[in-house]
């Protein structure tokens, strides 16, 4: 794919560097500049990037801007002389009617206001006719726990409807499962996965705020096109009905069905059995297909001695495109903490590489990934069709959603304990006196829910890092009240905006900690790998034996 003309990037570009004059304060040690990140941020979240969605003109414009931005730095083009990686993918725009429940009592529920459904199924239309509704607790087939949320259970022709997050969250039993840890059987997509195995038609999932760790706005997708790789199959595997029940939804149908009170604690318990609600539902999904491809965006600075094995950067570019429009009339999902500021970030770290007056001894490659949002689905194609062999990966640093509140005293290393990475992290700031956490949120499950998971998935030790809470200037009252009202008020929705206010400060502090990690990373013989009882260690360990 040819660059095209980024006249227009240059116009934006003057204008934002006249009004960006962000002091330079960060004290972590490194090149990577908040300016730089800041007006890389300006750019990226502008309108006229319409929320940076993937098949439309905002990808367009998004990825021959980063395109250029390598090119200008002298990286060479990632995949054999082009710096996109073609990503196949389906766009389905579910439009549901009402939902209709029938039984004993009889409801009406509303899209958007009481749930949100869509579909994988590659057809013009879906429908659930009088399908049997059964409660399936968790959703969850785990054998290493000892659960199965499906025995001796029969849905085939039948809608599900599970509780997010897993049994351990909030039961006050650290052995169950990971107690307040999720698991991978807690994500949503898991349990979309498992009720697709287990052969029924719709499967819905309860929406609570605190298991799930966002509000009910963050996952009403209705008439927003959803995209999936492309299968040969068409998706006809999947449930036809994918999708939410609002919690109050979820409350009448069972409250009909005599299932009351801590819904979580019921299905929790040793002895549950799924439960026939003895109702119905009825749904039609009208849908709009597009196939076409969107792409990753990828640059490389060749080592010296080893070329052939390399440290791997990564930020997805893609946020939500146009969709509702919030109370300000703002329907431009701009995304400029998710992710611009990890792609503006990642894009400072190049430029540091590239400025380096010696040669590093291994590749360093910079990917920005398609489709995060819808699933991560740029990292899971490249995973799956690497450029750079995953055996030669050596490892994945991975940049999203860092905070805009400044620098912090802490570091928050999402799935702590997971592999030698962590080791590296301590090691860099130590000297600095700054401190490591892990995920102050265990129970949201972050380490499944950003692109390092894909590369996890195949055995490369990934790390995924933000801003901690303890903001350096104000404390971690006012830091933890910074994050909770983003992801309250801001989160996937058209407020999550570009403003002189932001301070990039610690955007820059997390920047240069990958750069100094994978500066070291580049110049060394060593494989960092996975820490013991790591779920992915196996995996790493028979890669790197091939």
């Amino acid at each position: 794919m040819k660059l095209l003309k980024i006249s227009f990037f240059i116009t934006i570009i003057s204008m934002f560097l006249n009004n960006c004059k962000q002091k330079e304060t960060s004290t972590v040690s490194g090149p990577v500049t908040a300016l730089d990140i800041k007006n890389h941020i300006a750019v990226l979240a502008n309108d006229s990037l319409t929320g940076r969605m993937p098949f439309t003109e905002g990808e367009n414009k998004t990825i021959n801007y980063i395109a250029g931005q390598f090119k200008q730095l002298g990286l060479e083009p990632g995949n054999h002389g082009s710096y996109f990686q073609e990503v196949p993918m389906v766009q389905v725009t579910s439009f549901p009617s009402n939902i209709t429940v029938s039984g004993k009592a009889s409801f009406t529920f509303k899209p958007t206001d009481d749930f949100s459904a869509s579909t994988q199924q590659e057809l013009d239309s879906v429908q659930l006719n009088n399908s049997p509704l059964v409660f399936a607790g968790y959703g969850i087939v785990a054998p290493e726990y000892n659960w199965n949320d499906y025995k001796n259970l029969d849905v085939k022709g039948k809608t599900v409807i599970v509780l997010v997050n897993d049994p351990g969250f909030k039961s006050g039993n650290s052995k169950l499962f990971k107690g307040d840890t999720m698991t991978y059987y807690g994500r949503w997509t898991y349990k979309y996965e498992e009720a697709a195995r287990q052969g029924a038609a719709g499967v819905l999932v309860i929406h609570q705020t605190e298991p799930a760790s966002y509000p009910f706005t963050v996952v009403n997708g209705n008439g927003h096109a959803k995209l999936y790789l492309q299968q040969a199959d068409k998706h006809l595997s999947r449930c036809k009905v994918e999708g939410w029940l609002s919690e109050s939804a979820a409350t009448k149908i069972l409250s009909a069905a005599g299932i009351s009170g801590d819904i979580r604690a019921i299905a929790r318990k040793a002895d549950f059995k799924a439960v026939d609600l003895k109702q119905t539902i009825s749904l039609t999904l009208h849908n709009k297909l597009k196939y076409s491809t969107s792409h990753n965006v990828i640059a490389v600075l060749k080592g010296s001695t080893t070329p052939d094995e390399c440290i791997l950067y990564s930020a997805h570019w893609d946020h939500l495109g146009i969709g509702k429009a919030d109370a300000k009339g703002d329907s431009i999902y701009n995304g400029a903490i998710d992710n611009a500021d990890g792609v503006a970030s990642v894009l400072g770290v190049a430029k540091a590489f590239a400025g380096l007056s010696s040669n590093i001894k291994r590749s360093v490659v910079f990917l920005m990934v398609t489709a995060e949002e819808q699933g991560l689905l740029g990292s899971e194609y490249y995973a799956t069709h690497p450029i750079y062999p995953v055996n030669k990966t050596v490892a994945n640093l991975n940049m999203d959603a860092l905070g805009s509140y400044g620098e912090t005293n802490d570091f928050a290393i999402t799935g702590k304990g997971q592999n030698d990475l962590d080791d590296y992290v301590e090691k860099w700031v130590k000297p600095l006196g700054k401190k490591v956490t892990g995920d102050k949120n265990p129970g949201a499950g972050s380490y499944y829910r950003s692109d390092h998971f894909n590369f996890a998935k195949v055995g490369i030790p990934a790390l995924d890092i933000n801003n901690g809470q303890e903001s350096t200037l104000h404390g971690a009252v006012w830091g933890k009240k910074q994050q909770d009202d983003y992801t309250a008020n801001n989160y996937h929705q058209p407020s999550d905006n570009f403003t002189e206010a932001m301070n990039t400060d610690g955007m820059a502090q997390v920047a240069n900690l990958l750069f100094n990690i994978g500066h070291e990373l580049a110049n060394s013989t060593v494989f960092p790998g996975w820490k013991k009882g790591s779920e992915f260690k196996a995996i790493r360990e028979k890669s790197l034996a091939k």
